[in-house]
């Protein structure tokens, strides 16, 4: 019943298979459980409850994505949204992380409603065929750079050079290179889980060899969540003042989430023939409701991860692939010492993997028109040099209808893309900049 309610047989899929894309896409992610905590005790919220509100509303969300939208992504806290409200509402603006979290909720809640009147999904189908493939090329140089800059294979350099090559020689770098090539391999001669393997393999080569240490402990009691559960501000972040973050939070997690459904759906085969992706109000409303579950909680916007690519790699086709994930997470609230134990460069050479075979799009991009070539070219380049995937979708649909309009061809552009542009010029002129 279960494999027919997953059209698991439809799919050409199995349960073995979504069993471990599972468990790739949960590894590739499980930082989030550490991360999230670690990004906002720097706006004051206690680290402990933190991150039992990241792994509730990532269950949550995640669970709705596997039942009800039936798709193999999983959602947590988005970082980038989370360092927003941290160092820049927070720190910088001065506001309490209660009126922050109070924007999030309103942000979810406004989303629950556009998804509902299905202006979502007629605003991600306004979007031409070439940015959605610019989406999918420009995550996977995202994903390569964060792979890269985790394994410590690409670091900080000095003024002159932003960023520089790490140092080879250490160990941790070795057993990246390492867990690349092993990965590499596995998938040239197509093994089942190559990804998942590689990790599994690099981290027990790294406690074997002392390079990282293994948990002292596998158990842990989960803290309480009560010093951060309902404790939002809605009042406060309802006046004028706040208008800038809560555009700056809305536009975010739309673009975000539109271009990580997309680009990830496009490398698992989802879209149709125009390149839309049936059905897309589905996760969609999954993703906006657990954003309002999420700032309940006590956490900031959540949303779909680029890191569902991982367990797509790996074979994940259903919505099975994101109860398994769901239920690791919920495992982790009693075996955070573990999963969180396995080293950033185990994981990381996974996600270049993966960046490696998003980038194959590059090839569908119209490279013979330039007003739909420059636009996506910002948003390849500027996903990745801005460290942000939504600064990169909102250059490329500023830059769109402009160019259309500029070279007399408005009349292509469709209705829904200037409103997404008009959104994104706003998302520039109003965004903080501190």
């Amino acid at each position: 019943m279960i494999a027919r309610f997953f059209r698991l047989e439809e799919l050409g899929t199995n349960w073995k298979r979504e069993v471990v894309a599972g468990l790739t896409t949960f590894v590739t992610m499980a930082y989030i459980i550490v991360v999230n905590p670690a990004i906002l005790d720097a706006a004051g919220i206690p680290k402990g409850p933190a991150m039992v509100a990241t792994i509730l509303s990532a269950a949550f969300g995640t669970l709705m994505m596997g039942f009800y939208a039936r798709r193999p992504f999983a959602i947590a806290p988005y970082m980038g949204e989370n360092a927003f409200v941290a160092y820049t509402v927070v720190k910088v603006l001065g506001y309490s992380w209660q009126t922050a979290l109070g924007a999030v909720f309103l942000g979810g809640v406004l989303f629950t409603l556009l998804t509902l009147l299905r202006v979502r999904s007629w605003l991600a189908e306004a979007i031409p065929q070439s940015m959605k493939q610019s989406f999918s090329v420009g995550i996977g140089l995202f994903l390569t750079f964060i792979g890269l800059n985790e394994t410590g294979l690409v670091t900080l350099g000095s003024p002159g050079a932003p960023v520089q090559l790490g140092d080879l020689n250490s160990p941790t770098a070795l057993l990246a290179i390492l867990g690349f090539v092993l990965i590499s391999a596995l998938m040239i001669f197509r093994v089942r889980g190559a990804i998942l393997l590689g990790i599994l393999l690099v981290t027990a080569v790294s406690y074997l060899t002392g390079v990282a240490k293994p948990p002292s402990q596998f158990l842990s009691l989960p803290p309480s969540v009560a010093p951060v559960f309902l404790k939002l501000d809605i009042l406060g972040a309802l006046q004028w003042g706040f208008f800038s973050v809560i555009l700056t939070v809305f536009v975010m997690d739309f673009v975000d989430t539109l271009g990580t459904l997309i680009g990830v759906s496009a490398r698992a085969g989802f879209l149709d023939e125009n390149g839309d992706l049936p059905e897309i109000e589905k996760p969609m409303l999954a993703d906006a409701l657990a954003t309002v579950v999420g700032a309940l909680f006590g956490t900031t916007t959540t949303g779909t991860y680029v890191e569902s690519a991982a367990g797509i790699e790996a074979g994940g086709r259903s919505g099975l692939t994101a109860v398994v994930v769901a239920i690791f997470f919920l495992l982790s609230l009693f075996f955070a010492p573990f999963f969180t134990s396995i080293p950033a460069f185990a994981y990381g050479p996974a996600l270049i993997v993966v960046g490696l075979l998003m980038l194959q799009s590059v090839s569908q991009l119209r490279t013979d028109d330039f007003t739909e070539y420059v636009p996506s070219f910002a948003v390849v380049v500027l996903m990745s040099f801005t460290y942000n995937i939504g600064v990169g979708m909102t250059s490329g649909f500023v830059l769109y209808p402009l160019l259309k309009a500029v070279s007399g061809r408005a009349s292509e552009v469709k209705p829904g893309m200037w409103v997404l542009g008009a959104l994104s010029l706003l998302f520039f002129i109003f965004y903080p900049y501190h």
